[in-house]
């Protein structure tokens, strides 16, 4: 319904920024690393943004970047991941690390959540790692990868396979990963790539 806001920021507070957009505030629920990147008070925002509907309420939840959004949407689509504990992922780990995290199994990184203890964190990477695989197992010819994007020792797969669980098909991700320094670390594979998708600022 509501794609992203843009307007000034008329008050923040822990995990909540307020954008007014033509007379109307905005309450959204944020990460720590959206409101970083906020401007200061009286200031124009731009926030982009999901509305989660429940039976009791509608929420607004915004983001600094689509990567960060993308994100948040495919960590609540996980089992026991609510979007409160989307935005407590998201409060201490970027995108790139959240990506890196499930694409290397380091299902600890996830634990420095509040609310995130050792099983969920597991989860939260199997279940990442089975949406890569059944990307897939749905179209065998996306296993095919062009001359040199999987060169070095594991990390453009890696990348490859975090930018998938971010929601890129293969195809795009493979693309952006080969022009590439393949010998870089995993997490700036990530950020670069996304940078190209003109999903990170």
């Amino acid at each position: 319904m509501f794609y992203s806001l843009k307007g000034t920021l008329t008050h923040i507070e822990p995990n909540i920024a307020v954008i007014e957009c033509a007379g109307v505030g905005f309450l959204c629920r944020t990460t720590m690393n959206t409101q970083k990147a906020l401007p200061q008070l009286g200031q124009e925002a731009k926030l982009y943004t999901h509305l989660n509907v429940r039976e009791d309420a509608l929420e607004l939840f915004g983001f600094a970047t689509k990567a960060e959004l993308n994100c948040f949407k495919m960590l609540t689509t996980i089992s026991g991941v609510g979007p409160k504990a989307g935005l407590s992922i998201l409060s201490v780990l970027t995108p790139e690390q959240v990506a890196a995290a499930a694409a290397t199994g380091d299902s600890k990184a996830f634990t420095r959540a509040n609310g995130v203890g050792p099983k969920l964190g597991q989860r939260i990477v199997l279940e990442m790692k089975d949406k890569v695989k059944s990307m897939q197992a749905a179209d065998p010819s996306l296993l095919q990868q062009p001359t040199g994007v999987l060169s070095a020792a594991g990390n453009a797969e890696a990348a490859v396979n975090a930018l998938t669980v971010l929601g890129y098909s293969v195809s795009e991700a493979n693309s952006a990963v080969a022009k590439l320094d393949s010998s870089l670390p995993v997490e700036e594979l990530i950020r670069l790539a996304l940078k190209s998708f003109g999903s990170a600022r």
